[in-house]
């Protein structure tokens, strides 16, 4: 009996979870007479209706957003990873003078954030306003991932950059030659950090761009969908409308997708990555 009921409850728990992801599924891809009549969200559509993916890649605000989240993923994780690899690599090298004060500086960063206001002054005397490095350049550093890259660099085996050294590599070589092949389970688990990191990321944009040509996807999400600003003509570049609804529930699906389908299957290696520098560092 007591099974059941927890078999029950965790059902119970699930539809909750799974309907509203549901719902926005269906009511983008719902017919518009569908959901004019059931009052702008979907359950089960009658029919399959694209017009809302058609007029979202037709060239307007959301497919140039898209390609701005692409960009500040692809390039601010690539950026990140090389940085953050050779931050955590010299602060886990006994020899590096300088090492402790520098990894002191990082652990203080981690305790006391500059706030919004030094942050955005900083940004404005770099000249990065209305630019899309500004979503990358302020945060292509996250101490936790350092300290999570450093424990694992601690931990390999000092024999092995040793016997690099005494054939002749230098530091640079036994780097890039014999570290960095051994790390690929932590680099895959720092760059999935910073890429959901970067995609999930608008705050940033909120504050340096003023130029709607470069906001990303997640702040077109939040104009459009959250504070219900109608989309128009203008904004998609098509004349066919669906209803707001359905355009609206589109965006949320091409937002939320990519990482839907990736972290289910990487959740263990997120996990792995918290452990290395929880435990071992």
């Amino acid at each position: 009996m007591i099974r059941a009921l927890k078999g029950v409850v965790l059902l119970v728990f699930c539809a909750v979870v799974i309907i509203p992801f549901v719902a926005v599924i269906s009511t983008s891809i719902a017919p518009n007479k569908q959901i004019t009549e059931s009052g702008g969200l979907v359950l089960l559509p009658e029919s399959v209706d694209f017009a809302a993916y058609r007029s979202l890649f037709a060239g307007g605000v959301v497919t140039q957003a898209l390609g701005v989240s692409v960009f500040v993923t692809v390039v601010g994780t690539l950026l990140s990873l090389t940085v953050s690899c050779l931050l955590a690599y010299a602060l886990a090298r006994p020899s590096f003078v300088a090492g402790r004060p520098i990894l002191l500086v990082v652990l203080f960063s981690m305790l006391f954030s500059p706030g919004i206001i030094p942050t955005y002054l900083v940004v404005k005397g770099a000249g990065l306003l209305d630019s899309i490095w500004s979503l990358i350049v302020p945060t292509m550093i996250s101490a936790f991932n350092v300290i999570v890259l450093r424990a694992f660099f601690l931990n390999l085996p000092g024999e092995l950059t040793e016997s690099a050294r005494m054939d002749g590599a230098s530091e640079l070589k036994t780097f890039g030659y014999v570290v960095l092949p051994l790390s690929k389970a932590v680099l895959s688990v720092v760059g999935l950090f910073y890429a959901v990191s970067y995609w999930n990321a608008f705050f940033s944009a909120l504050l340096y761009l003023n130029d709607s040509r470069l906001w990303p996807l997640q702040l077109v999400l939040r104009t459009y969908v959250i504070n219900d600003t109608q989309l128009g003509s203008a904004e998609l570049g098509t004349e066919l409308l669906p209803p707001q609804a359905s355009i609206q529930m589109a965006i949320l699906v091409v937002s939320i997708v990519p990482i839907l389908l990736i972290y289910p299957f990487l959740q263990r290696h997120f996990a792995k990555g918290v452990l290395t520098g929880a435990v071992k560092g």
